[in-house]
């Protein structure tokens, strides 16, 4: 567009007349426009960050010649650097005044991505069977009343001392946090502490809940738990102070 508009410029037509015929036709352009993009300059930000982008290509990759003959780019040490290092690396050798954010936005648009040392965490490990638990609400989220359905899972987070793994059990209908429980390792008790915390609360409320089918993807302890005839000397002990039948859950 801006082509055809300076194409016309050179036959001798104003730029307020090329954009009203141009405006005739539909198309949404403004002389103001034209303008601003042949005054245009590139910002000063625009001018370094290409600079260092050139820098950190350079430090990141070098060209090799293989025995064929045949140049090809080879991935330095460099290029595992993570943007501190990066940073630091650049501004020792090729740039003194490269910032934080130029370096990153460059080993963005380059797709570097520093190699860490930290331990990464798993928290869904398959079974060898390779036998997934079924689906017992068929992705279906919602229930008509409160505690009719509860849900439950665990995630990580990271403290001071390490890694700390959260359960949580959640009322579906009411979005309430029913109970949760924090340990440092991912043991049984980590997911059957709040379930019996849940447990506990509905039944000192009064309120019984239906038992559900023990089924072979629970563990002992779980199935233990939901059993209707289990008793605090047996089975997954209960919170102290709780009286009556155990309550089930659904």
């Amino acid at each position: 567009m801006m082509g055809f508009i300076d194409l016309m410029r050179a036959d001798g037509h104003t730029v307020e007349s090329i954009i009203r015929v141009l405006q005739s036709q539909g198309v949404k352009i403004a002389a103001r426009t034209y303008r601003a993009w042949k005054n245009h300059e590139a910002a000063s930000r625009t001018i370094t960050d290409a600079q260092v982008q050139d820098a950190v290509r350079e430090a990141a990759w070098e060209t090799v010649v293989a025995p064929t003959g045949v140049p090809r780019r080879k991935l330095r040490p460099e290029g595992l650097y993570g943007r501190r290092k990066m940073t630091a690396f650049i501004r020792r050798t090729a740039i003194a005044t490269a910032s934080r954010g130029a370096v990153d936005r460059a080993m963005r648009a380059l797709g570097l991505v520093g190699v860490s040392r930290a331990k990464t965490i798993r928290t869904t490990i398959q079974a060898k069977d390779g036998i997934r638990a079924g689906d017992l609400l068929n992705r279906d989220f919602t229930a008509p009343r409160p505690n009719h359905t509860w849900v439950a899972d665990f995630t990580y987070v990271r403290a001071w001392s390490g890694w700390v793994y959260v359960a949580f059990i959640v009322d579906v209908y009411a979005q309430r946090l029913l109970a949760w429980h924090a340990s440092t390792t991912k043991h049984t008790d980590l997911v059957t502490t709040p379930l019996r915390m849940a447990l506990w609360e509905r039944d000192r409320q009064g309120h019984g809940v239906h038992s559900c089918e023990p089924t072979p993807t629970r563990a002992p302890s779980t199935r233990q738990l939901l059993t209707p005839t289990s008793s605090p000397g047996k089975g997954s002990p209960r919170p102290s102070g709780a009286s009556g039948t155990p309550p089930t859950t659904r």
